[in-house]
């Protein structure tokens, strides 16, 4: 059985994981990052009772087991989040989706690599007190990410206590979720808000129907220019024209899309440009 380190990874295997990586997500695996290797395989690595990342290669090499592949990809996709993530954004997500309320459609909300579900309730949590407090109508929420293992414990919406402390005021957590031995998970009507889909960003086609705000944050620090430009094309497919894009506080567009331009109005939001001028100017 493995210990809880492994032995250093040949290159040979770090070359193969790599590559896996890429080919199924877009996210290169850069020097800075290859620890992920030693630490987020381990947990596979006992499950198959094996003890070096090499016999994990092999296996991955002869076919004989399926889906070891995507248990792989699972394991090496950067799930990190929070809820409430950057406090900032949030703090102007009330006033952008306003915006677009005057369009006289329900406004529809993407969030693009969801991870574990802290952004998607995140945002559920934001409009569905505002709909108490205003009466203001509650935007559609769909959330996707790549790795399926995340997304089941979206769906599930059961959380650590590390987890549900990382920027959830008590406030909110008494509302929204319930204590169930050491762990809290969300009450049904709030993940009810929130449509959960597998999606591939680098290869897949966006989820259905136009939307008005996409957040994809913190995804395409991970993926190379050619790839980024690639997933901006399928995010401004998704966007109405006029739609707000929220990238990561380390991102940007410039350099890799014409699609999109800084919002004068949200600092650190991007506004679709396009020659129809269909929606409140952001």
């Amino acid at each position: 059985m493995p210990s809880a380190t492994t032995p250093p990874v040949s290159s040979n295997a770090a070359a193969v994981l790599g590559a896996l990586l890429e080919a199924r997500t877009g996210q290169q695996l850069a020097s800075y990052r290859s620890w992920r290797l030693d630490t987020a395989l381990i947990p596979l690595l006992r499950e198959r009772s094996l003890d070096t990342l090499d016999q994990l290669v092999a296996l991955l090499l002869n076919g004989r087991d399926p889906g070891i592949g995507d248990r792989i990809v699972d394991a090496l996709v950067n799930s990190e989040s929070s809820f409430f993530r950057d406090s900032a954004v949030f703090d102007q997500l009330a006033e952008v989706v306003a915006a677009h309320e005057g369009a006289g459609h329900r406004v529809r909300l993407w969030s693009a690599g969801c991870a574990t579900g802290q952004e998607p309730l995140s945002l559920a949590m934001l409009f569905a007190e505002r709909q108490a407090d205003s009466g203001a109508s509650m935007p559609e929420i769909v959330a996707t990410d790549v790795s399926e293992q995340a997304l089941a414990r979206a769906r599930a919406a059961r959380f650590t206590q590390f987890e549900i402390q990382r920027g959830l005021p008590i406030r909110r957590m008494m509302r929204w979720f319930e204590g169930e031995g050491g762990d809290w998970h969300a009450r049904p009507e709030l993940v009810r808000m929130v449509q959960f889909r597998r999606q591939n960003l680098v290869a897949d086609r966006a989820p259905p129907g136009r939307f008005d705000l996409v957040l994809c944050r913190n995804v395409l620090i991970y993926l190379s220019p050619v790839t980024k430009a690639r997933v901006f094309e399928t995010l401004a497919q998704a966007l109405r024209p006029g739609g707000t894009l929220v990238l990561g506080a380390g991102e940007t567009v410039i350099g890799h899309s014409d699609a999109f331009e800084p919002c004068r109005r949200f600092r650190g939001f991007y506004r679709r440009v396009d020659g129809e001028e269909k929606l409140v100017a952001a």
